[in-house]
């Protein structure tokens, strides 16, 4: 039983964890990296045909990006989901593949000139249709056996639509331990989806951090915060730029959207536009206006009921085109854009940040979690300045960070889930968060008596044992390596986890006997001087 950790380890993106039981070997998740946390997005460090099965939390692509990655280089396995996050990965992944061919076209018309090799995507949509047909939709609270020795069971996580905490089973022998993974937690009395649901029982723990450190401000009333804002923009000319997840913020915001006109709320331009700029948001949109049993909360189902549509409302505009998305740049009557991606690191939102970032009269609105080094972090942060498409972009337009919407639990919430289990878990291990809140969320563990820690990058764990196989590699080593190219860098990240392997084994061997040490540290002396520069 050993668990080891690819991604998402003092870091949020690209969330990856191997699981080796007596039955085979599983992924949880297979996110992409993304921002600061880029070690290597086209490969992996472990053999994807040796992987004999996948379960996603959910449909984020910092949680399923690489995925059609994991089938194109070799990956056959089945793939477990909830039916609504296979929905939703559907249109997802697809979009995904879209925007690998687009930023591999417009790098090799950039790198032409230069002389650079060509620039291949990631993987192209034959790869999505091979994850799709992989897919064994489950529902929650069904249990499933995986592989021999190991059963699941999806429990409702409160995040998106369809996501869900993972609970597992494993056997070795006459030993049964229990494994949850939280996937991410969501946040309580969010619109259209169920608050989290909590988990009683469990081994060991791995959950996510993200705002381990802080507690959300208070979140009033979303409908008349967002339409004090609104008002104001639209009341001096200027454009509403929000950039959002296509899935799940989008349509949430959307909600709201339709609250506020029922209500009138919005005095300067009572019938403002509301253009949804993303083919993908889109999509999903509809798929928010399907069937949602088993998904809805209470209040999103009583909606439907009346035959009321949550999401869509008079005003809206989903936009499908280039053209058509161009056109709103150029047009100068004040509106609403939401488009994606929700870090605002590629899609449509660069082009209407370039037109509109420079103009004070307009406001930018954040409304979800920007990770360290992607532009909507840089932006938050406060910056006069930004680079987009070769140009420098004044940064003169109001930006504000809507604080009270978030899809992530807060500190309160994370402890209140994790408080769940009695007895404590025999350890809980703290992912999912940026480099400091990671440690700060697991001493705040520890002082509440738990078994906390937080791995590193390649940290590895006997779960049977509950020993320390390999302490990973620390976020300070890695940033020491970000000069060299990607494929450089994952190759130098192999060298690195090596040498963790090697003091794992060296410490093992403490106390042995005093000819076999002497062996050994002549091994590695030579070894050492064989490879010496």
């Amino acid at each position: 039983m050993k668990l080891s950790f690819y991604g998402a380890a003092h870091e949020v993106t690209g969330t990856c964890y191997q699981l080796e039981v007596s039955g085979g070997r599983i992924l949880v998740d297979c996110g992409l990296q993304q921002g600061g946390d880029v070690k290597n997005n086209q490969g992996f460090p472990f053999d994807p045909a040796k992987i004999d099965a996948v379960v996603l939390t959910h449909a984020h692509i910092d949680h399923s990006g690489r995925l059609p990655l994991l089938t194109k280089l070799g990956f056959e396995g089945p793939i477990y989901m909830t039916s609504a996050t296979y929905e939703l990965i559907s249109i997802m992944l697809e979009d995904s593949a879209h925007i690998q061919k687009m930023d591999a076209e417009w790098e090799n018309r950039k790198g032409k000139r230069a002389g650079k090799d060509k620039a291949e995507p990631l993987y192209d949509f034959e790869d999505v249709d091979k994850v799709l047909s992989l897919v064994q939709p489950s529902r929650y609270g069904e249990k499933i056996n995986v592989l021999d020795g190991l059963e699941i069971m999806f429990t409702d996580a409160g995040h998106l639509l369809g996501s869900s905490s993972v609970q597992m089973w494993m056997q070795e022998g006459d030993t049964v331990r229990k494994i949850v993974f939280s996937g991410d937690i969501g946040n309580l009395g969010q619109p259209i989806i169920r608050d989290p649901q909590y988990i009683e029982s469990a081994d060991y723990v791995v959950m996510e951090s993200t705002y381990g450190d802080r507690n959300h401000e208070h979140p009033g009333d979303y409908v008349e915060d967002l339409s004090e804002i609104i008002d104001k923009t639209l009341a001096r000319g200027g454009n509403v730029i929000i950039p959002s997840f296509a899935i799940g913020r989008t349509q949430e915001l959307l909600y709201f959207f339709r609250e506020i006109k029922e209500k009138g709320l919005v005095k300067s331009v009572p019938d403002f536009k509301v253009f949804v700029d993303s083919p993908l948001a889109g999509k999903a949109t509809r798929i928010y206006d399907g069937d949602l049993r088993g998904y809805a909360d209470e209040e999103t189902c009583e909606i439907l009921r009346s035959g009321t549509s949550p999401t869509i409302f008079d005003g809206l505009r989903i936009t499908e085109s280039t053209d058509e998305s161009k056109q709103l740049n150029e047009d100068m009557e004040p509106k609403i854009i939401i488009s994606a991606s929700g870090m605002c690191e590629a899609g449509r939102i660069r082009h209407h940040l370039k037109h509109n970032l420079w103009r004070q009269e307009c406001t930018v609105i954040f409304v979800g979690y920007q990770a360290n080094g992607t532009l909507g972090r840089i932006i938050l942060e406060g910056a006069k300045k930004v680079r987009m498409f070769g140009e420098e972009i004044a940064v003169k337009a109001e930006i504000i960070n809507f604080r009270g919407l978030s899809a992530h639990a807060d500190r309160d919430g994370l402890l209140k889930w994790v408080g769940s289990f009695s007895p404590k878990p025999s350890k809980v291990f703290a992912v999912h968060g940026d480099v400091e809140v990671c440690d700060i969320f697991a001493e705040s563990l520890r002082q509440l008596g738990h078994d906390a820690v937080a791995p590193y990058y390649r940290s590895e764990y006997d779960l049977l044992t509950d020993t320390v196989l390999s302490e990973g590699i620390k976020p300070e080593v890695l940033e020491s390596v970000k000069p060299l190219s990607e494929a450089s860098k994952a190759v130098y990240v192999d060298l690195l986890s090596a040498a963790e392997r090697l003091m794992a084994v060296i410490r093992k061997n403490e106390g042995g006997a005093n000819g076999d040490l002497r062996k050994f540290a002549s091994q590695i002396s030579e070894l050492a001087e064989k490879w010496k520069r």
